[in-house]
């Protein structure tokens, strides 16, 4: 297939095509959705300003519609020799409709196209992994709503502290996984920005009309500089990798607790068979596989967020083909984050308290500091004094449950806040569907 930019045919080198190419083809598969809608309501721009007819944009969406039902049955595919998604929508096109199909790069360039393909896709899938944020988080919820009776030590320098819970543990993960959906939907707000229009980075002399090819893909405003457009990237997509990169922080501590709660040293948790895997020389062998890998993921979606912010940094501006480089970083992590998800979700319905041997592991020194409390709350007692006095004494034969409801302050193991938790997945999810703008398709535009 021919390259839009090679019209007079000369060959490039093989070697230099398939390294300029590199793994576009690839990942542009995941791109290729998003380009259609964005070309769509280019077309219907068009036909606004009297490039198209009205027949020729009937005909333009009757084949994007084919092409999409095409795409759907897996009878589209990139080849390295097509380069990206761009070449073959419009190859699609002028197969179908002859010199129509030819019209459809006008006033464009595959710089804007590309753009805002990303864009839309970044969108779309940032509101999916604030989805199964909230997911995740509502099942955190529930578990802390289980077993907040049940007691499990609480940690300082990796040595037991002071009794907590496990509803108090669960507590603490949902609350990080809305923080980080938070974090995500001011991420989404920033990002709504249209740059379709802005061609190659210096405008067009077709006249545009910008702000109705962004109403048409459900973008909250224009993104105005033609050249910011271009020198935007890089920085949009940075800004939804910090998103990712909270999600996973918290997905890996959750995983790294776990892995360590349900070994045999600390027995806190047992695992179902579902979610562990074996050892092909140690028959009893019970690996929390999963786990370990979505702790890792958190290391590899770090460095790709710092791929990404020094491929964009110290460019002329304009746009520069090391920007290309950016696909693989973002589709990869935020395939590896809403698979994180996921499969934490699954995880947690297959792993439950084993309240006797947390029982058996409390050490009764983690209760010197409620006697220092108590001396002051009944004795009045000054802390200081207090704390000196309970540091020779023995705690013995404590109430674990009466300890647990005693932390009455906000937010600790006797009050744990659930209900402002779940108010606060209402509101999002509210927020989200009563109230977002979602991108107009070719496949519901006729």
């Amino acid at each position: 297939m021919t390259t839009l930019w090679n019209t007079s045919g000369k060959k490039v080198d093989k070697t230099v095509q398939a390294y300029t190419v590199g793994t576009d083809y690839v990942f542009d598969m995941h791109l290729l959705p998003f380009d259609i809608d964005g070309s769509v309501a280019h077309a219907r721009g068009l036909q606004k300003i009297g490039i198209l007819t009205a027949k020729e944009l009937k005909d333009v969406l009757r084949a994007f519609a084919e092409l999409r039902k095409d795409f759907t049955l897996g009878r589209i595919t990139i080849t390295p020799e097509d380069e990206d998604c761009h070449t073959v929508i419009e190859h699609y096109l002028v197969e179908k409709l002859g010199d129509v199909g030819k019209k459809i790069h006008t006033g464009r360039s595959r710089n804007d196209q590309v753009l805002t393909a990303v864009r839309l896709y970044m969108k779309h899938h940032v509101a999916l992994v604030r989805t199964k944020c909230l997911d995740l988080a509502d099942s955190c919820v529930e578990k802390a709503d289980a077993y907040q009776h049940i007691p499990m030590p609480g940690y300082s320098h990796t040595q037991q502290a002071m009794l907590s819970s496990v509803g108090h543990y669960m507590a603490s993960i949902a609350e990080s996984l809305l923080d980080d959906e938070s974090f995500l939907a001011s991420v989404a707000d920033h990002i709504d920005k249209s740059p379709l229009g802005s061609a190659a980075g210096f405008g067009s002399a077709i006249p545009l009309d910008r702000a109705y090819t962004a109403r048409e893909l459900g973008f909250a405003a224009v993104q105005i500089n033609s050249l910011y457009c271009q020198t935007s990237r890089g920085k949009f997509e940075s800004a939804v990798m910090e998103g990712l990169s909270q999600v996973s922080a918290t997905l890996a501590r959750l995983a790294n607790d776990l892995v360590w709660f349900t070994s045999q040293e600390f027995a806190f948790f047992d695992a179902d068979d579902a979610v562990v895997t074996g050892s092909s020389i140690m028959p009893q062998k019970r690996n929390l596989d999963p786990l370990e890998l979505l702790r890792g993921n958190a290391a590899i979606i770090a460095g790709n967020q710092l791929a990404i912010k020094e491929l964009s940094k110290n460019l002329l501006s304009g746009y520069n083909r090391d920007l290309q480089l950016m696909k693989k970083p973002l589709m990869e992590s935020m395939m590896s984050v809403e698979d994180g998800l996921e499969i934490a979700r699954v995880v947690l319905q297959h792993v439950q308290p084993n309240e006797k041997e947390i029982r058996a592991r409390i050490h009764p020194g983690m209760f010197l500091a409620d006697i220092a409390n108590d001396m002051v709350l009944s004795r009045g007692v000054p802390f200081r004094d207090a704390y000196a006095l309970a540091k020779g004494m023995e705690a013995k034969d404590m109430d674990l449950a009466k300890n647990i409801r005693e932390k009455r302050s906000l937010g600790a193991p006797g009050k744990l806040g659930l209900a402002t938790y779940r108010a606060r997945i209402a509101r999002a999810r509210r927020s989200m569907y009563g109230r977002h703008r979602f991108a107009k398709t070719s496949s519901n535009m006729s």
